[in-house]
Formats: C-alpha cells, sequence, structure tokens
C-alpha cells in the first residue's frame, strides 16, 4: 500500500478528437502539475538539511505551486505559509486553507523591487521564520530537474519514442524546460519543443501588462528595475514561443469542458489552443492544472461577461478611447479631455507601451473636467468598475457605478466609455 505522495506523477496522456494527445496534469492528487515540483523541491531540501523536522514552508505562488506544497507540508508534519496575489481564484484559496496553510495576499500589481512583491515578502517570511525555508520555484534547480528524471520519460515512453511536438505554457519555466530537455536527448533533437504564453506575456515579447491567464506566463510592472526570466527557464530548450490572446485560452479552456469532458484551468486553454494548431505525426500538450479551481473564473459565465471575454449587448458601445499615466499634471489632462471629446478621462498606471490597450485592472480612475482641479491627476481612492462588454444592458445598468461614466472591458482590457444615459436610451 501507497502513502498519498507516491501517487504523484505518472499522470495518463489521453488522445482528443483532434488528434493531440493531451498529458493529463490536472490528475495529480494536488491537482496540477505543481505537485511534482512541490514534492521533489522538499525531498531535497530534507536532503540537504535545510528543511528540518517540525520546519515551515514558505513560498510565494499564483496558488498550485502552493497547493503542492501544501499538500506536502500536511503529509510530512511541517507548518505551510503561502504568499499569493490578491487576485488568485478564490477557489485556491479556499483549497489552500483546507490544507491547513495559512494565506498571505498581496496586491498583485507590485514592482518586483517592492518589499510586498510575491516574492519578496515569501522570502523574508522565511528568512524571519525559526525553522523557515523558502521552496523559491523560480530558482529551483529541483524544479525543472523533476521533469527531466520524471515527466519527460513518462511521455516517451506512453508515445513510444514517437513524440513530434511537446506543447507546454511557461510559468517558472520548470515543466517545460525540464521535460523538454528529457525528449530532446532521447530523440537525438528531433522533438520541437513550443511554448504557449499568454499575448502580453514578456516570455512570447509582450509588454509584460497584465494577463488573465493564472500559472502561465510573465508579467512586469512598468516600475521594475531589473526583472531577469527564472533560472528554472532554459530558454535554450524551448525552439518556440507562441502568443496566445486571452480569450482564445478562455475560450479553448471552456471547449475542452464541453467537447471533451476534459475540466482545465486557463494555461491548459493556452497551450491546447498552441497544440491544436501544430502540424505534426505526435503533438502531445501538457495540461496542467485543473478547471475546479477556476470555476468562479474561466467557466463562469457571469466573469465570462463582465470581463468581456464574449461579446453581448454592450459589444456596440467599444471603441477606442484615450487616456492619460498617473502624474499627468492637471493642466495636460484639462488638454487632452477636451479635445477628445469623451465624457471622462481614464488614468492609468505608467509605463505601459502602446501596443496594448491598458489592462482593465490598471484603470485607476475616470476624472471628469470637474475632478481636475490643481496638482496631477492619481488614483480614486476607490477604483471605478468596469462593465464587461459581454453583458445586458439591463445587467450593466444594475451594476452602473456611481456617477454618469463607466469604462467598458473587452478582453480584461479597457475599450471604451460608457454612461447611463447611452444604456438608458438603448443605445
Amino acid at each position: 500500500m501507497s502513502g498519498l505522495l507516491d501517487l504523484v506523477g505518472g499522470t495518463p496522456l489521453v488522445t482528443l478528437r483532434s488528434g493531440v494527445h493531451a498529458k493529463l496534469e490536472y490528475l495529480n492528487p494536488g491537482g496540477s502539475v505543481k505537485d511534482r515540483a512541490a514534492l521533489a523541491m522538499v525531498l531535497d531540501a530534507e536532503s540537504s538539511g535545510a528543511l528540518c523536522p517540525g520546519g515551515t514552508i514558505v513560498e510565494g505562488t499564483s496558488g498550485n505551486t502552493g497547493l503542492g506544497l501544501a499538500q506536502v507540508a500536511a503529509a510530512r508534519g511541517y507548518r505551510m505559509v503561502c504568499v499569493l496575489p490578491d487576485k488568485t481564484a478564490v477557489e485556491k484559496l479556499d483549497a489552500l486553507r483546507a490544507y491547513g496553510a495559512e494565506v498571505v495576499l498581496t496586491p498583485s500589481a507590485l514592482p518586483k523591487e517592492h518589499p510586498n512583491h510575491v516574492v519578496a515578502w515569501a522570502a523574508r517570511i522565511a528568512r524571519e521564520t525559526d525553522g523557515g525555508w523558502w521552496a523559491d520555484q523560480y530558482g529551483n534547480p529541483a524544479n525543472p530537474a523533476v521533469h527531466f528524471r520524471t515527466t519527460g520519460p513518462e511521455i516517451w515512453e506512453a508515445t513510444s519514442g514517437r513524440i513530434t511536438h511537446l506543447v507546454a505554457t511557461i510559468g517558472t519555466g520548470g515543466t517545460i524546460s525540464g521535460t523538454g530537455r528529457f525528449l530532446k536527448e532521447a530523440s537525438d533533437g528531433r522533438v520541437q519543443v513550443i511554448g504557449a504564453d499568454p499575448a502580453t506575456s514578456s516570455y512570447g515579447g509582450g509588454d509584460g501588462s497584465p494577463f488573465a491567464i493564472e500559472a502561465a506566463g510573465h508579467y512586469v510592472h512598468p516600475k521594475t528595475v531589473d526583472d531577469p526570466w527564472p533560472d528554472s527557464y532554459h530558454r535554450d530548450v524551448v525552439d518556440a514561443v507562441v502568443s496566445v490572446p486571452d480569450r482564445a485560452s478562455i475560450t479553448a479552456c471552456r471547449s475542452l469542458a464541453r467537447d471533451e469532458g476534459l475540466l482545465v484551468g486557463g494555461s491548459s486553454g493556452t497551450a491546447y489552443a498552441v497544440a491544436s494548431s501544430v502540424t505534426g505525426d505526435c503533438v502531445v500538450v501538457l495540461l496542467p492544472d485543473s478547471g475546479r479551481a477556476y470555476l468562479t473564473k474561466y467557466h463562469s459565465d457571469t466573469w465570462v461577461r463582465r470581463q468581456g471575454f464574449v461579446d453581448g449587448e454592450l459589444a456596440g458601445l467599444a471603441s477606442p478611447v484615450v487616456s492619460v499615466p498617473v502624474g499627468t499634471p492637471v493642466a495636460e489632462a484639462r488638454r487632452v479631455l477636451e479635445e477628445s471629446g469623451q465624457p471622462a478621462l481614464p488614468v492609468v498606471l505608467a509605463g505601459r507601451s502602446d501596443r496594448f490597450p491598458p489592462a482593465a485592472g490598471e484603470v485607476l480612475a475616470l476624472v471628469t473636467f470637474a475632478d481636475l482641479t490643481a496638482g496631477t491627476v492619481g488614483p480614486a481612492a476607490v477604483p471605478p468598475v468596469g462593465l464587461g462588454v459581454g453583458e445586458s444592458v439591463a445587467d450593466a445598468l444594475d451594476r452602473f457605478p456611481d456617477g454618469e461614466v463607466a469604462h467598458l472591458v473587452r478582453d480584461g482590457r479597457l475599450a471604451g466609455l460608457v454612461t447611463r444615459a447611452d444604456l438608458s436610451s438603448g443605445r
């Protein structure tokens, strides 16, 4: 009879209707591919003496590695502290607490140098805690190493060495690096390794602005001074990185549930959106985590409509909008607002490129002429509420924020302005 942790790994490979072969990593006992890295990092720390009996495991995470570590902590008698972005899916937070982990939330949009950044805060807690050990999934060599030892060989054996392409998302980079390196070595370089990445993630050449997909991609705050990619990500292993718009990822994620019976997360949708377009004799896609962790997000019709990942009655009101960065002098903001002819002026996080509309979460205020009195424009005390282009007029009126103007959200980004009168008139 085996213990729970003996069940980590050995996940099945199934063939989908499209002919793509899917590695179902969400069938690990903790619900994601991160179970592998979590167990490997803890065993390595125990072996080296970095983690002693009765110690405390600390990690900064978007949730999946935290869940894997919390599972190991519960099974092996450790205290667990997780630092997570405040936009992490509520199901993940509840699951962590169910395992007995202590959850520390921090704002999701902080520069890397900020002391309350997810990684910095986790490292600090570990330093200041007797018996504390920081897992450091982004720099821990045990992360990619476990995929070289297990995930890669499993795929090679399951395909009888016929695999031609591996598609996986890039988060810490450990999964794609370790798995890809094994498959390249086993095939004498024949296997092509393709990274699937949210469109704005810096891995694929985006500006690093926020994206809707958890557990994938690389966010870069505009005030971050130095942001090297994780040591766990071995760029030489990856042959190409393909960028995927959030809408395409979420559509693929939902389609896998409805058309294939696979309830998976958004990063699985990102990977499958790429894999389904790859031409090869044996394409394998790694599906990292379960959709049960995202029932209030990607698999919620309400969330999808409000974030504008489908088009509805408000879609016709979307149009380009002029915004100004926070800190703009009031005189300049008044001039821009007057020339734009808009009913209000969105104030957004400074320092972004013009390649993508501002992310909805980086709309810090909506100001009118009456608000522009002196000094510079700053964030509102309460961030403005956006209305998704997927919403009905009736739902949007019910949710309309205080004031006469709201901003529209399409694909999680600023897509226009709408007044209460626009909606009331049925425009």
